[in-house]
């Protein structure tokens, strides 16, 4: 690789607390200067001793590890857009609890309905709701209805005036 890696700005701000731990500050400086609890510098100072300035670039972000990958997430985006009839479902509309059914299935892995809304959000899937007609709907007969029957219908400034 011929370009420095692009550090986001936690990464950034833990590397300059690392400097300024480096050039003798107190971590109570530290903490004052690039504007984090005391209580994480003193966590940054001792990962520093041990690792040095690299191991404040690479530190985590913390929090759980997520339990798909991006390679499930790509799987569960396909298998969203060829629809959830494809997949056994009655009818070709993914809903949140055929989404979480089909992790399950697939990949072995529980979610509450709420953490697919925000799978879903994370794969750029929005909540969308189908139109409602009915399977008999006639759009000619309800043209000419429009056009024909409905101006018949309505009554005209005349008609009141009468």
């Amino acid at each position: 690789m011929t370009g420095k890696l692009k550090l986001d700005d936690a990464a950034k701000r833990r590397v300059r607390a690392g400097r300024l731990l480096l050039a003798g500050k107190r971590p109570p400086e530290v903490a004052r200067a690039v504007g984090a609890p005391r209580q994480t510098v003193y966590r940054w100072r001792e990962v520093l001793k041990v690792g040095g300035i690299d191991a404040l670039r690479e530190m985590s972000k913390g929090g759980r590890p997520a339990r798909l990958g991006a390679a499930e997430l790509s799987r569960l985006y396909v298998a969203l857009l060829e629809g959830a009839a494809v997949h056994g479902f009655a009818t070709p509309l993914w809903t949140l609890k055929r989404v979480r059914l089909w992790i399950e299935r697939e990949f072995g892995v529980r979610y509450s309905e709420v953490h697919i809304w925000r799978l879903l959000g994370q794969l750029g899937l929005s909540n969308q709701k189908p139109d409602r007609r009915a399977l008999e709907r006639d759009a000619v007969a309800i043209e000419h209805w429009r056009k024909r029957t409905w101006p018949a219908l309505k009554k005209t400034p005349d008609a009141r005036d009468g």
